[in-house]
């Protein structure tokens, strides 16, 4: 948490502040007026008028002209000669792709995933969607000479594995139904009757634990990477496999993904999902 240094003539004190008082302390208008001109034009594919900026910012036309003009000369807006609207460029997109998505999720997953395995003895995997399917895309072995872990690439059935349903619990409606539909297509199955109610409960608990659906004994824990949107990008799971005198508990192995859920979620700009 970052900290304000406070001075008296014989004495150096640390005083702590929250978050939101040192955002507030730093704020920055200019920025923070420019970043909200970016998100509004970014939910309007057809562009926009300086009139209409400023209507859907409630400010000024002198406050977002200024702005306006600054975008455009460094390339993130353009504007159409023949209606005066302006419109995105590729610049974000072309900014985002200097640094591929997956790469940095799994650049910031890796040492968390580690710490992780170290504290509970146990392999970790990130897993996401893709088709209808989860993929995993980083996985870390258990640190000990025996252990279960899920291949790095290996793709399951989306319903047939904890990592699915967490994913599919914390998802907006349409897109989990996109990706049910997918899945439907995929496996020529009906849906599961009682799957919604499945989903509730994981949303409900913020996390998902349940017996393997592949392997006997071995009992699945994932919790959710989350999205500023607070939906989930990805899963961070662990196979928990109880050894005979080890002292690592189920409860063990969700304390320490919990952590590493909140933290990997943070990184990528994300909230924290409910946990209890």
């Amino acid at each position: 948490m970052p900290m304000a240094i406070h001075r008296s003539r014989n004495t150096v004190r640390a005083v702590r502040r929250s978050p939101r008082q040192h955002a507030a302390r730093y704020a920055a208008p200019a920025l923070a007026k420019g970043l909200d001109i970016l998100e509004l034009f970014a939910s309007e594919s057809a562009g926009l008028t300086t009139s209409e900026v400023a209507r859907g910012l409630g400010r000024t036309i002198g406050e977002i002209f200024r702005m306006l003009v600054c975008l455009e000369a460094r390339g993130y807006i353009s504007q159409a000669p023949k209606d005066e609207r302006f419109e995105l460029t590729l610049k974000l997109f072309e900014l985002s792709h200097r640094h591929p998505p997956l790469q940095r999720l799994v650049a910031e997953a890796r040492p968390l995933m580690e710490a992780v395995a170290r504290k509970t003895g146990q392999s970790c995997h990130l897993a996401m969607l893709s088709d209808g399917e989860v993929i995993v895309v980083a996985q870390v072995d258990a640190p000990g000479t025996a252990g279960f872990a899920v291949k790095l690439g290996a793709r399951i059935d989306l319903l047939n594995t904890a990592s699915g349903h967490l994913i599919l619990a914390f998802q907006e409606p349409a897109t989990c139904a996109r990706s049910l539909a997918e899945w439907k297509k995929r496996s020529g199955q009906p849906l599961p009757r009682a799957l919604e109610e499945h989903l509730t409960r994981i949303r409900k608990r913020g996390y998902e634990e349940t017996p393997s659906y592949q392997v006997r004994g071995v009992k699945n824990i994932a919790f959710p990477v989350v999205s500023e949107h607070g939906e989930a990008i990805a899963a961070l799971s662990v196979p928990f496999l109880a050894r005979i005198g080890d002292p690592i508990t189920a409860n063990d192995v969700k304390a320490a993904l919990r952590i590493a859920s909140r933290k990997l979620s943070g990184a990528v700009g994300g909230t924290k999902a409910e946990q209890t």
